[in-house]
């Protein structure tokens, strides 16, 4: 058993009334190690032209409903993981924030042990500190010879702040829809899919209504969250209650390391399900391209 004050979040000392997740929550959340076992893909892809949009958060403070800040960004695993699996199956990764500025990394969720996330980390390390700007990326828009088989969103909550409610990032989502290129993502990322209405005309259906999903859930923010110090009060707002505000059905309650695939939509429930979703999305990507090429 923890004593209350291994419960009680960690002041931020770079921000007033900011905090990281407390001790005794990190032992819960954040193992040493991963379940990554191999990236073994002997159809890898070689041809050199299909690659990856990874949209990352750049901001690092989530405001909380009480007025707090958690010391946020992108979670990690979630985030090398599934780029590990992509990179190992012959896919280059462009890295691109909203504006550019670097990449917000929950580190205190790094799994120090993990060689293979680290080694990861070492390589896209500077793609993370100076990330492409989406704005300039997108520009005069996609058209169907815009090479990403893959849009990527990874999770962390820093991805509530600025990602869904993006007009550029509805923009990009929608031509994934139309072109069929692949959406992934995980845990807290899938919030994003709200900014495929951003944009469009008022009381319009949102491209994923009918889907079905896995996604974090809300009952853990609402609840055990709190009362383990994991996130410094109640949340601004709930992801799962605005997913299915647009129409997207969640699959699951907890969170087991599940994935699910619905058309060209790839998610995970939580940072236990990175290394299955980084598989699926490299195995899926393979079909595709061979397929298409």
């Amino acid at each position: 058993m923890s004593n209350s004050s291994d419960r009680k979040p960690v002041a931020d000392q770079a921000e007033d009334d900011a905090w990281f997740p407390s001790p005794f929550s990190l032992t819960q959340y954040v193992p040493s190690k991963t379940d990554f076992d191999s990236a073994d893909y002997p159809n890898r892809y070689t041809g050199g032209k299909w690659k990856i949009l990874l949209i990352a958060t750049q901001e690092r403070y989530l405001r909380m409903d009480g007025g707090e800040f958690f010391s946020t960004g992108n979670h990690p695993v979630e985030t090398l993981l599934p780029v590990l699996h992509l990179d190992a199956a012959g896919f280059d990764v462009d890295i691109a924030t909203l504006s550019g500025d670097p990449v917000k990394l929950e580190m205190w969720a790094f799994p120090k042990e993990d060689d293979a996330v680290k080694n990861i980390y070492e390589k896209y390390k500077q793609k993370l500190r100076k990330p492409l700007n989406l704005e300039e990326v997108w520009g005069n828009g996609f058209t169907n010879e815009t090479p990403y088989i893959g849009v990527f969103v990874p999770g962390g909550h820093g991805v509530m702040n600025d990602i869904p409610f993006s007009k550029t990032v509805g923009s990009v989502l929608r031509w994934a829809d139309e072109h069929k290129r692949f959406f992934i993502s995980l845990c807290h990322g899938p919030a994003c899919m709200i900014a495929a209405k951003v944009g469009t005309p008022q009381g319009s259906e949102s491209i994923y209504e009918g889907y079905k999903i896995v996604v974090f859930p809300d009952s853990l923010d609402k609840g055990p969250n709190i009362d383990i110090g994991y996130i410094p009060g109640k949340m601004p707002w709930l992801v799962g209650e605005k997913l299915r505000e647009n129409g997207i059905e969640l699959l699951n309650k907890g969170i087991t390391g599940q994935t699910h695939r619905d058309r060209y939509v790839l998610t995970g429930d939580s940072p236990l399900a990175s290394n299955n979703l980084g598989k699926l999305a490299a195995n899926a990507l393979l079909e595709e391209v061979a397929k298409i090429d």
